[in-house]
């Protein structure tokens, strides 16, 4: 398998990783920014009686989360896929060249 990376493969992991960070990260910080609540469900404030009073909701819809990291895992997957059809044929489950001692 080659070792260099060309523009295709530079172009996959940036993007891999930018959908994953932009998942985790950014969606994260932006979670935080925008208060209460912090989870992935929405929380209900209920009054003394029991009754709703209010749902928060998160900032940021876990859906969109979950799939902007999918995605990002997706394109690396894909890529991978790339790079093993792409080694040359003549080193796919070939056996290491012999090396002299000196």
């Amino acid at each position: 398998m080659r070792q260099e990376h060309d523009a295709l493969d530079n172009a996959a992991l940036a993007l891999s990783g930018a959908l994953i960070a932009l998942g985790t990260v950014v969606s994260g910080i932006v979670e935080i920014l925008a208060g209460r609540p912090y989870g992935a469900t929405p929380v209900e404030l209920t009054n003394d009686a029991g009754t709703v009073v209010e749902t928060l909701y998160p900032a940021v819809d876990p859906t969109l989360r979950t799939g902007l990291v999918i995605a990002g895992l997706l394109v690396l997957f894909v890529w991978g896929l790339y790079r093993i059809v792409d080694a040359p044929a003549e080193r796919v489950g070939s056996a290491p060249a012999d090396v002299g001692a000196d």
